[in-house]
């Protein structure tokens, strides 16, 4: 199967089409994503849309590749004997993502109580989806302040600058309060607030 990270490396006028279509919410990221929540309403499994496609529903419009979810240990074993075969590959035996063999775009799966970046040891895990969901038309997406404590948590790990890049565009783009800061986990309160200052003094050169 061609995966749809290969479709866009062999085809850049398809890949430019794909991006085009990606902020009108046709593109193969948003079908696959919609199509895998389906699947998982129907089985009565929690989940939570995190990653690029979360900060794409809270209104950080990017582009992204993958479709990220996060479920529970137990979820994540009735997924894989639910989907498996039936639209959805794993990429490799034991694999704990799956495929939309479709699309070719990868769905992948993060697990309460792992720890997010690295998956060292931190202060904060990947919570339970039926804890910190809410509704985004129709689908279910994991609260704007769990997300970025989960990215401002992973940011601290080596090469995970990325992470802290869409918390200060977050706060940018969203106009969000330093306030928010107080919805927090402690472990990341003072690095939100910082970043906030920051985004506050380009905000203002950016004015002038």
């Amino acid at each position: 199967m061609t995966t749809y990270e290969q479709q866009l490396n062999a085809d850049r006028r398809w890949a430019l089409q794909e991006g085009s279509m990606h902020f009108e919410k046709t593109s193969a990221v948003h079908k696959s994503l919609n199509k895998i929540t389906r699947r998982l309403a129907e089985l009565g499994i929690p989940y939570a849309v995190v990653g690029g496609m979360a900060l794409f529903m809270h209104g950080f419009r990017r582009f992204t590749e993958d479709v990220d979810l996060l479920v529970t240990r137990e979820s994540l074993a009735t997924i894989h004997k639910e989907l498996e075969g039936l639209g959805y590959v794993p990429p490799f035996q034991g694999s704990k993502q799956l495929r939309d063999t479709e699309t070719g775009v990868r769905i992948e799966f993060l697990v309460t109580g792992d720890y997010p970046g690295d998956g060292k040891p931190k202060p904060i895990t990947f919570p339970n989806p039926a804890d910190v969901a809410i509704d985004l038309d129709g689908i279910r997406c994991i609260q704007l302040p769990r997300l970025i404590e989960l990215k401002l948590a992973s940011g601290t790990a080596p090469g995970r600058l990325k992470d802290l890049g869409d918390v200060q565009t977050l706060i940018s783009q969203l106009r969000l309060p330093v306030e928010l800061a107080d919805d927090l986990d402690p472990s990341v309160r003072e690095l939100y607030r910082r970043f906030w200052d920051e985004v506050q003094i380009s905000l203002k050169q950016e004015e002038q």
